[in-house]
């Protein structure tokens, strides 16, 4: 599974430092020549967007109905409309605790 290539140089993209084995032939820092988000990147993740959203009263809830009454046949019937205009969804939300992120290539288990 997946191509292993002798000439290409590989990285860990989670630390500063970048593949030990290459870094110590080569004898320079590998962090310096990757960008600037390579080197603080972290395997956590502390922020999640958010599937609510706020209606026009600022309620919050996933989704929105609204009753309306239906005569048919002489009978009045109660239904429930899904609105889904003049939603605002509430955005980016701060994780209580960080979960590791779906990328990381390290199998985490217990033993």
């Amino acid at each position: 599974m997946g191509g292993s290539g002798s000439k290409t140089k590989s990285y860990w993209p989670f630390s500063g430092s970048g593949g030990g084995d290459e870094q110590a032939k080569e004898g320079n820092d590998q962090s310096l020549a990757r960008p600037r988000s390579f080197r603080t990147a972290t395997p956590f993740v502390f922020t999640r967007r958010s599937s609510l959203y706020y209606d026009e009263d600022g309620d919050l809830a996933h989704e929105f109905y609204e009753e309306i009454v239906v005569t048919k046949n002489g009978r009045k019937k109660a239904k429930l409309k899904r609105i889904q205009k003049n939603l605002i969804s509430q955005g980016m939300v701060k994780l209580d605790h960080p979960c590791i992120h779906a990328d990381f290539p390290v199998v985490i288990c217990e033993g």
